[in-house]
């Protein structure tokens, strides 16, 4: 399984929390357009949500959801496998080597001897009793299972020879593969209709249909029987297909990534070598939609970057060597890096050897927000306190400072206020405030010079304000 850290990057986990995306360790996205989702948290939880179709969530119903629904048949189960088709239908395989399916069924696909669709999982078990599974994979409407002890077995439509079985009729219930007989199989992937195992000898082989070269042997002719694919290469370690596309992939010992089969419109009868360091990449390059071909596993990363890092060390006074005294409380901050970050904490620590600096003239919010900035590059303080920031990162002469302070005052302007704000703007030379008050002020001119701001206006200010405002128009009938 692939190991993966950021899920929140698909669409369908918009609407999880952080804490909720947190708590998930594997995940499969699927479907027509990738608009369904299976995952298991790290407590054995198994949840879907998305649109349902033909039941593929294994809910119940086919009803779409938006929000997580649980699959209390799944959970407390590990996952140990999971792969799914066109329908979609989904088969799964547990870490105790059982074998789940549910979702379409018009061609047996889910192997229970029927056509029907099933809307929950249901536990496949004909012809594989004392059979513990390992992997599982599905073609666009075919199903594969692989064994502990290497064996094969099949289901689903055969109209393409894709089950291996020497013929191209359907399949209701799992079938041994014949042909495989003696050949120790380690790995098993299927295409759209198509099929390839991975042999402990680090060979593969192929069949089913073969009209963009799928089978990587050479020619376009389907296959009804496994035949050698031969990659003049390392050993192989890993084979890669998806149920939506006709294309082949392979990893070797050395890490040489080939494919083969339908490429952005051409055909590939032959593995063709490629730059890409994994699989997954000439899928996610080729592949329509992006779906992901396997089940994900994701782990936790508790390595904390660089950035975070610094971000914890601000105002922890375990191993800090400075402290601040504001309006009596304490901020914990390190001599050397506020050297290394800011011009005047360079010239003012350079020899000293305090361990207290009382500031008196700055607010602890004020004074708390601009320490916290050396560390994090960013503010977070309401529009109100970030004034007295501004006047702060002007006497510190902070030009980034500054037009933080900007961004942040623009959020909380308002008609009574946006007086107050220019006046603010125009005394620590804020040009860009001061232009965005300016122009706030004449689009609600009435209110604004009907306020008590406007009234306390400084003289000289007034006169500008309004030789400004005429000058653009703002007293025109």
């Amino acid at each position: 399984m692939l190991k993966m850290l950021d899920v929140g990057k698909w669409p369908l986990f918009a609407l999880h929390s952080q804490e909720e995306l947190k708590l998930i360790r594997q995940v499969c996205v699927f479907g027509s357009a990738g608009n369904e989702v299976l995952y298991a948290t790290e407590n054995d939880e198994v949840f879907a949500l998305g649109t349902n179709c033909s039941g593929s969530l294994g809910i119940g119903d086919v009803q779409s959801s938006i929000e997580p629904r649980r699959i209390n048949i799944l959970c407390g189960k590990k996952l140990a496998s999971l792969s799914y088709g066109s329908g979609p239908h989904v088969v799964l395989a547990t870490t105790e080597g059982e074998v789940y399916a549910w979702g379409h069924n018009a061609y047996s696909q889910l192997g229970n001897g029927t056509t029907s669709h099933s809307y929950i999982p249901c536990q496949i078990s004909t012809n594989l009793v004392n059979k513990k599974v390992i992997e599982v994979a599905c073609g666009s409407h075919h199903s594969m299972v692989l064994t502990a002890d290497g064996e094969v077995y099949v289901w689903g439509y055969n109209g393409n020879g894709q089950l291996g079985l020497g013929n191209g009729g359907n399949q209701p219930t799992p079938c041994r593969i014949a042909a495989l007989q003696g050949i120790h199989v380690q790995r098993i992937a299927c295409g759209y209709a198509h099929t390839l195992v991975l042999t402990d000898e680090g060979h593969i082989y192929a069949w089913g249909a073969n009209s963009y070269g799928q089978l990587g042997t050479g020619n376009r002719s389907n296959q009804l029987h496994p035949v050698l694919v031969t990659i003049h290469q390392d050993r192989i370690v890993e084979i890669a297909a998806c149920h939506s596309s006709h294309t082949s992939a392979a990893k070797t010992q050395g890490d040489d990534v080939y494919m083969w089969g339908q490429c952005r419109g051409q055909s590939i009868i032959l593995p063709f070598l490629t730059h890409f360091c994994c699989t997954d990449d000439v899928f996610a390059c080729f592949a329509t939609p992006a779906v992901t071909w396997r089940l994900l596993s994701v782990e936790p990363d508790n390595h904390l970057t660089i950035a975070q890092s610094i971000k914890k060390a601000f105002d922890n006074p375990d191993n800090a060597d400075l402290r601040f005294q504001v309006d009596g409380k304490y901020i914990y901050v390190h001599k050397v890096f506020l050297k290394i970050r800011c011009e005047h904490f360079h010239s003012v620590l350079n020899n000293g050897t305090e361990e207290i600096i009382e500031i008196s003239e700055f607010s602890y919010p004020v004074y708390r927000a601009f320490l916290e900035y050396l560390y994090t590059d960013s503010i977070s303080l309401p529009p109100e306190d970030a004034i007295g920031l501004l006047d702060l990162a002007s006497f510190y002469r902070d030009n980034r400072l500054k037009k933080l302070c900007q961004q942040t005052i623009k959020q909380g302007i308002s008609e009574e206020n946006a007086i107050a704000l220019l006046s603010t703007a125009i005394k620590y030379e804020a040009k860009e405030l001061e232009e965005f008050c300016f122009r706030f002020c004449i689009n609600h001119l009435t209110v604004v010079t009907q306020s008590p701001g406007f009234a306390e206006m400084d003289h000289d200010l007034m006169k500008n304000f309004i030789s400004k405002a005429s000058r653009v128009g703002a007293f025109k009938n």
